[in-house]
């Protein structure tokens, strides 16, 4: 089948809530931030001049129309978005604390993104793509867990690249020992995958994150391996090469997003290249370009209407 598109993603798409200030009364006032981490990365994607599709499921309500009006104007096809008639779009509060860490309040029981059925999905769209990317939210809670690894097996067996994004939200999980389970079901099935710094130390055992990674190389055959480690820059794991690049220093006010900009910005770049040709020169471009892009996004509040533009991207590595 021709290949229409770069990248297709399922998940949760979402609407953050991110503090903005205090009203007259003294009260917290909240921004409605459209999110979720799947279409967060292809909103890089798309400013990266990539075609990019999006399935998943949100409410049939006013946030539900925010967020197919929001992916629609970014330039994502939204054809594979559901609307549920019934369960309301999945709500995230996000709370920053002064050294610009965060925590997640959910209001997803259920969420609309975890009623996506394995019949609503669109087939064809993973199909028409190059890589199918996705992470562990739509494996918390049936049906999506079913939906999500049947559109897998569609994409292995169209031949798309796979990536995947853990993307660990403890609060989500029935138990931590599920999340590690789902986490190591895409460890089995990717070709890229993005891993943080603390989802390593938590999957691996390993306080190390090099002893963690080789385990992972050893166990699943990964590979590329893409690891972040938040303001200390990034690393890739590649055959027998390890590469790291520093991050760049910016003025974050939240890091909402961040791993998503740089899970974007390192897709592009293995299109880019390839996963069979890629060398330290190729790799430290990539890891510099998506570093760039992870600092940028930390100084604007949201994701999928944050994401930087190229052309800021390269003025921050020249500087």
């Amino acid at each position: 089948m021709e290949k229409k598109y770069d990248v297709t993603a399922l998940g949760e798409l979402l609407i953050d809530f991110a503090v903005n200030g205090e009203s007259e009364q003294g009260n917290q006032l909240f921004e409605a931030c459209p999110g979720g981490a799947p279409c967060n990365v292809l909103a890089m994607l798309n400013k990266l001049g990539r075609k990019t599709a999006f399935i998943g499921k949100v409410g049939d309500d006013q946030f539900g129309k925010l967020l197919k009006d929001t992916i629609t104007n970014t330039g994502i096809e939204a054809k594979g978005l559901v609307m549920d008639q019934d369960i309301h779009t999945t709500l995230a509060f996000v709370h920053t604390f002064p050294d610009g860490d965060r925590e997640f309040s959910f209001y997803r029981k259920p969420g609309a993104d975890m009623m996506l059925k394995e019949e609503e999905v669109d087939y064809d769209l993973i199909r028409q793509s190059k890589v199918f990317h996705f992470g562990t939210l739509s494996m918390t809670d049936e049906p999506v867990k079913t939906a999500t690894k049947r559109a897998l097996s569609v994409a292995k067996e169209a031949g798309c690249m796979i990536t995947f994004d853990p993307n660990l939200r403890p609060p989500l999980w029935k138990t931590l020992d599920e999340a590690k389970e789902q986490m190591e079901y895409g460890f089995e099935n990717c070709d890229v995958l993005k891993i943080s710094d603390n989802e390593i130390q938590f999957v691996s055992g390993e306080e190390d994150y090099d002893k963690g990674i080789k385990y992972l190389q050893e166990k699943y055959q990964i590979p590329l391996i893409f690891l972040t480690m938040g303001k200390e820059g990034s690393r890739a794991y590649y055959k027998n090469l390890r590469v790291e690049q520093p991050g760049f220093t910016v003025k974050a006010i939240e890091t909402t997003g961040a791993g998503d900009t740089f899970c974007g910005c390192s897709i592009n770049g293995v299109l880019k290249y390839g996963l069979d040709n890629l060398d330290e020169e190729k790799l430290k471009e990539i890891l510099t370009y998506a570093n760039a892009g992870a600092a940028l996004i930390t100084m604007k509040k949201g994701a999928i209407r944050s994401m930087p533009e190229p052309q800021n991207i390269k003025e921050l590595i020249g500087e």
